[in-house]
């Protein structure tokens, strides 16, 4: 429906007004009427469409009816087709007439000047700005939907800047300005009337702290751009060209989507006409368009590589040495973090996680950093954030606990639960459920994972470990069929089968830990013996059990999709669960090149039993499983080879705004 305004009239004097291009005009016909009138004719110039609505009966003039009853609620509505060439080149007489006909007792004279002024841009997410028939003023998702999109301006393209680019009101480079999203003022008409009338662009006020609009006027030098809208500017009034018929504006996202902002941003462009001075400015038009800011996404295990991520410390260069030949047959960089820049902290996967932004103009990634703010706290900022390298946190006000570390958070692939498509899977996090008053993530974290929208993350049992991440008893790996993966879970029930199995062959005195020093050897009639660990692995199980149903459930998984992995677990209820030996479901998945660590099993004729089964599990999948020694430089630190690694990877091939949350 063209958006509609009521244009008074007058018999003293004539009526000027600015017709915009696309709307329609309703002229007062009967406030305008002399008392005596009764009927009222009317007639344009072949530049005005030209409709009377009468009795709700709309009427296109010319039509075989000249005159028509001042009745209430009669009105006629006006129409153009083409701009004007000089101010006032199109008219609209009204006459009317009183009971005896004949002559008109008064006339109303209305002079219009037909103009354009359209906000636009790239509605259809075709990556370039273009005039649409789509409603710009809404946002809708589907691979059918519209509406435009914006990115969070969080990395930083100069070197020589302190902080991310959206932290700042200035464009430092041409590159800063290919992150934000184009928005094209059009105006066309006569341009003498804009003298006479303004143009202001806005923002709602609950907003303008989420964007940045940046305006070069017809400069393309990178210093005549300005900021001219967002924070505390709430409108700019522009200055159409004599020369040029568009503005081009560029907008940034300042903001993710997170409590209290869904992410949409309206901007609006209103023409303004000025009264007879010592009178405000009174709207005559408005058009709106509509942003989503993109939302931060996380990429699962399966997704493909693009870089490994390892720390140097004190006593890990034969594990960093073991990463890098994995990493070299996925043919995947390694990146090491140097002892000076992560101050004798490993644990890369707890501080930060990757993931990505996506518009249709560009996409990169972005890392997340957590507020666990140990020894790699600068590690994020001074070393990754950079060009086409983004940066968001969050912090934990109430103080940060070990749930709010990156271990325990991670992301399933695409799945499809009772018909209903992630196509990006779903987040993954621990928590205290169903125990109350346990740890759990930091409300600032988790609100702003639920506010991404397109992952809707599932909340998982973790807080029965001890260190509490659902990384320790959980992973995905890639398959080549069913759902494209398999979910791999640690099982004590599992392991202790295997053993039994192993002692029943008379394997009962093999031990655990050969060749490690220093370090006890229970062999498998002694576990088997251990009746306090074997009612503690019970509990396990039982922790393990609920999880393995809410996966289900909440990912649409059958008992095919999930490989029981051998694994055993060491404490009490109070201080919680650790791995009894290196935990084999905390590994580092690179395509089908798996780093998992050495579990140090009983040697069954010669080869570990714990690696065998695993082999056996995971090599009919195309999976090569590479074991990695981690036990004295992680595992006795409560950590295993996932949690001492990163991973940065491809991008889904799925568009986020092609689904429906």
């Amino acid at each position: 429906m063209a958006q509609q305004r009521r244009v008074q009239l007058s018999t003293q004097r004539p009526t000027s007004t600015v017709y915009v291009l696309g709307t329609e005009l309703s002229l007062d016909v009967c406030g305008s009427a002399p008392k005596d009138a009764v009927a009222f004719h009317v007639q344009g110039t072949p530049g005005v469409k030209l409709y009377v609505v009468h009795e709700t009966q709309s009427v296109k003039l010319p039509s075989s009816v000249c005159r028509w009853p001042l009745a209430a609620g009669t009105e006629v509505l006006l129409a153009m087709d083409a701009l004007s060439k000089d101010v006032g080149d199109e008219k609209v007489r009204i006459s009317y007439f009183g009971e005896a006909g004949g002559v008109p007792v008064a006339r109303a004279m209305l002079y219009l000047t037909c103009v354009e002024v359209s906000l636009d841009t790239d509605t259809s997410r075709s990556g370039a700005v273009s005039r649409t028939l789509l409603d710009k003023a809404t946002w809708t998702w589907g691979p059918d939907g519209h509406g435009a999109i914006l990115l969070v301006n969080c990395d930083r393209d100069d070197p020589k800047a302190e902080m991310p680019d959206n932290r700042d009101t200035a464009v430092r480079s041409y590159a800063d300005l290919k992150d934000m999203s184009q928005m094209v003022l059009r105006t066309r008409g006569p341009r003498t009337i804009f003298t006479g009338h303004r143009l202001v662009l806005h923002v709602d006020f609950g907003n303008a702290d989420k964007v940045g609009v940046f305006y070069g006027g017809n400069s393309v030098t990178l210093e005549e751009y300005k900021h001219v809208l967002g924070g505390s500017k709430l409108a700019y009034a522009i200055k159409p060209s004599r020369h040029q018929e568009e503005s081009v504006f560029y907008v940034e996202g300042l903001a993710f989507p997170d409590v209290g902002f869904s992410g949409l941003v309206a901007f609006h462009v209103t023409l303004l006409e000025s009264p007879e001075k010592g009178f405000l400015e009174t709207p005559i038009f408005t058009d709106t368009v509509v942003f989503r800011v993109a939302p931060w996404i996380m990429t699962p295990n399966t997704a493909a590589p693009l870089e490994v991520f390892v720390c140097s410390v004190d006593d890990n260069e034969d594990f960093v040495a073991a990463v890098g030949a994995v990493a070299e047959k996925a043919k995947c960089p390694l990146t090491v973090c140097p002892l000076l820049e992560n101050r004798q902290d490993r644990w890369i996967q707890d501080e930060v996680e990757f993931g990505y932004v996506q518009a249709p103009h560009k996409t990169f990634p972005v890392v997340f950093d957590s507020p666990r703010d140990q020894g790699l706290k600068d590690f994020p900022v001074k070393s990754i954030l950079g060009p086409d390298f983004g940066y968001v946190a969050r912090q934990a006000p109430e103080g940060a606990s070990s749930l709010d570390s990156f271990g325990n958070l991670e992301v399933s692939p695409p799945v499809t639960v009772r018909g209903k498509e992630y196509p990006l899977g779903r987040i993954l996090i621990g928590s205290s459920f169903p125990r109350f008053g346990g740890r759990r993530m930091a409300k600032a974290v988790k609100d702003f994972l639920v506010a991404q929208q397109v992952q809707a993350p599932v909340e998982l049992f973790s807080d029965w470990l001890h260190v509490g991440h659902v990384d320790e008893f959980l992973s995905f790996v890639p398959a080549p069929d069913r759902k494209g993966f398999r979910l791999l879970l640690a099982s004590p029930s599992t392991c202790y089968q295997l053993l039994k199995e192993k002692q029943e062959e008379g394997f009962g005195e093999a031990a655990m830990f050969e060749g490690l020093e220093k370090v006890p050897k229970p062999t498998i009639n002694e576990i088997l013996a251990n009746e306090s660990l074997r009612k503690f692995n019970n509990y396990v199980q039982s922790c393990i059990s609920w999880n393995r149903d809410i996966l289900k459930r909440a990912l649409g998984l059958a008992e095919p999709d999930i490989l029981d992995i051998p694994q055993l677990f060491r404490g009490d209820v109070t201080v919680g669960a650790e791995a009894f030996f290196p935990d084999m479901v905390n590994m580092l998945v690179l395509g089908r090149h798996l780093g998992i660590p050495k579990p140090f099993g009983p040697l069954v004729g010669g080869q570990c039993c714990l690696e065998e089964r695993v082999r056996a599990l995971l090599e009919p999948l195309g999976l090569t499983c590479t074991f990695i020694d981690d036990y004295f430089s992680y595992h006795v630190l409560s950590g295993d080879v996932h949690c001492g690694t990163n991973v940065r990877r491809k991008p889904f091939t799925f568009k986020w705004w092609h689904m429906v949350p």
